[in-house]
């Protein structure tokens, strides 16, 4: 590179990470954070061992236009660092380098003043050290020529590649990087996690089970941001609840919630959203979210979940369009957060993840067969024979939350900082072997906890979940309802 270029470069940057700085807000998670979670790594690494951990393909959505990049959760939790092209590698024990010594290593983008101009700035080199605060950084064309032998470790420690990197035009790509990794460890492109691999010393199991074990306990930083995603989700749900109305859309509805996570600076969504009314709601993960006119008399269940710097909510609430519930909705409604109330009451650390659906689906099903829609509590009366699952309760009940919508932890007894969903439903789909008063009716109540040594802290709690407490809402003037736009449709 010319040294004039090198300046431009350097001067862009330069000019950019002062902007940026201006800009951003100030709550994300520090570079300190990064450090002790890598640090955290280190220590529960096997002996002579090193961990490799990849950003996360760019996904074409069609011809030259990219969906919008989102960076891999672990290397997000790592690094901090939210652009493409990247590989991280974390050693066990010192290693040496043009005689410095250094226990971790990352190669990232390089500069491309055209690209930059169009795509914004890349950090660099000089962005890697001065922001990520990782020990030795590297750009992307640089790994070549890292010549470290993986084969004095006891254990290169990676994820099972997928097969699903595009290779592109770019030097050093991600699809390079993994190529060339693969060269330099002997990977085989036949490894799979039923075969033994070769050579002995890569391991395609351990890190994953490490990562359960780290993100699966949340630091005091983690839970801050995890509290402000879900209060904007709460948010959302509590204005939505005021402002829907029949004849509006399922997609109308999902721009209002949207809209409400933007408003209050979520980047994204956690997940695709969930918006389905009458029988678009007993498809469990229905985001089609397309019914033109949502009917008097139906339910909508909205499942939606703001991500607020990286970290995600998971909020659903089912609710009467009309603003009243029948009574056999209110029936099944009831019975649903019943059951959700049962597993609050035995949340704690301690309780493990199967005691929680336990309590909830003993409710569920036994309030099923008072109402008539069970015959008895005996498994063949409740199981569909075509999916294997109960009939009308076909989920379980709880997931961890986090850097993912179902993310990372481990699933057997509850611990102290975990944050974790309760999320009992029931879904009576049309010609269900039911009477047909319950057809169409799917409810889902979905709360997030914060585990704590003697009990649970709900933290969801801004949006109403009982049937009377979300009557009496809907009942109050919406900040949407003087939102008229003109008629677009020619005559």
């Amino acid at each position: 590179m010319c040294i004039r270029n090198l300046i431009i470069i350097l001067l862009f940057s330069a000019c950019v990470f002062s902007i940026q700085g201006q800009d951003k807000l100030d709550d994300y998670l520090n570079s300190d954070f990064h450090k002790d979670r890598r640090q955290l790594l280190r220590d529960i690494m096997p002996n002579n061992s090193v961990a490799v951990f990849f950003s996360n393909p760019v996904r074409n959505r069609a011809n030259d236009v990219d969906y919008l990049y989102h960076q891999d959760p672990n290397f997000y939790y790592l690094t901090g660092h939210k652009e493409p092209h990247s590989v991280l590698l974390i050693f066990k024990e010192l290693q040496l380098l043009d005689g410095k010594k250094y226990n971790e290593i990352i190669f990232v983008r390089q500069h491309d003043a055209l690209k930059e101009l169009y795509n914004g700035t890349r950090l660099g080199k000089e962005g890697a050290e001065d922001q990520l605060k990782i020990q030795m950084a590297f750009e992307g064309p640089d790994f070549t020529n890292y010549n470290i032998n993986f084969s004095k470790f006891e254990k290169v420690l990676f994820y099972q590649f997928i097969g699903d990197v595009r290779q592109t035009s770019e030097e050093a790509d991600l699809y390079d990087l993994i190529d060339q990794f693969k060269t330099k460890v002997n990977y085989q492109n036949d490894l799979s996690l039923d075969l033994e691999p070769k050579p002995n010393n890569i391991d395609l199991t351990t890190l994953d089970k490490l990562m359960d074990r780290m993100r699966g306990i949340k630091t005091d930083e983690e839970i801050v941001l995890l509290r402000k995603a879900i209060n904007i989700s709460t948010m959302g749900q509590v204005e939505v609840m005021k402002a829907i109305k029949p004849g509006m859309s399922e997609t109308e509805i999902q721009g209002l919630h949207e809209y409400i996570f933007k408003k209050y600076q979520a980047e994204y969504e956690g997940y695709p959203s969930i918006v389905g009314a009458g029988h678009n709601g007993c498809v469990l993960h229905y985001i089609d979210n397309y019914k033109p006119k949502i009917e008097d008399g139906e339910l909508i269940l909205m499942d939606l979940g703001a991500e607020y710097h990286g970290y995600t909510a998971d909020v659903t609430r089912t609710i009467p369009v009309n603003g009243k519930f029948t009574p056999e909705q209110k029936a099944i409604y009831d019975l649903v957060y019943q059951a959700q109330e049962a597993a609050m009451q035995i949340c704690k650390a301690g309780t493990t993840f199967s005691d929680l659906y336990e309590a909830t689906a003993k409710v569920v099903n036994q309030g099923l067969v008072e109402l008539g829609i069970y015959k008895s509590t005996n498994k063949k009366d409740m199981i569909n024979p075509e999916t294997g699952r109960n009939r009308y309760y076909p989920h379980g009940c709880c997931h961890h939350i986090g850097l993912d919508v179902h993310d990372k932890g481990t699933y057997t007894e509850l611990e102290e900082n975990m944050v974790i969903t309760i999320e009992p439903g029931i879904y009576i789909p049309h010609d269900s072997p039911t009477d047909p008063k319950w057809w169409d009716i799917p409810v889902r109540i979905e709360d997030d906890y914060l585990i704590k040594d003697d009990g649970c802290e709900l933290l969801s709690d801004l949006a109403p979940r009982s049937s009377d407490e979300i009557e009496k809402l809907m009942k109050e003037p919406s900040v949407f309802d003087q939102v008229m736009l003109p008629n677009i449709d020619k005559e």
